[in-house]
Parts: C-alpha cells; sequence; structure tokens
C-alpha cells in the first residue's frame, strides 16, 4: 500500500502497529513526522508535512488508540 500524507487512517493504523507502546497523546511533532516518514509503504514527499497534517494524523491515532 502506498502512503501519502493525507491517509491520515491508514498512517494512524500503521503507527499503532509500528509503535503499540506509544500513548500518541504524547508525541513530538518531530518523532511523528520521522516516524511517519519512515513507515514501509510511505511514498510522499517529506517537506510536504506540516503542523495540521501532523496534527490530523496524531488525532487519528489517539482516536484508533481508544
Amino acid at each position: 500500500m502506498e502512503l501519502k500524507w493525507t491517509d491520515t487512517l491508514d498512517i494512524a493504523i500503521e503507527l499503532d502497529e509500528a509503535h503499540p507502546d506509544v500513548d500518541p497523546q504524547y508525541i513530538r511533532f518531530t518523532d511523528l513526522h520521522r516516524w511517519v516518514t519512515e513507515l514501509e509503504g510511505f511514498n510522499d514527499d517529506p517537506e510536504r508535512s506540516n503542523e495540521k497534517i501532523l496534527e490530523a494524523i496524531q488525532m487519528t491515532w489517539i482516536e484508533e488508540k481508544d
């Protein structure tokens, strides 16, 4: 599966599987950005990310955890 920054749900699921012990509520955006770009299947420009996109991914990940 090819992931883009706009695939927030798929990214959140992949992050939860890759980092099951992490509470996404307390993650730094710098770490989140790095983890997203390191996901297998991530194929987007790392520079296209911004705070709004990272926040959307974080909020989706928090919802998936619950």
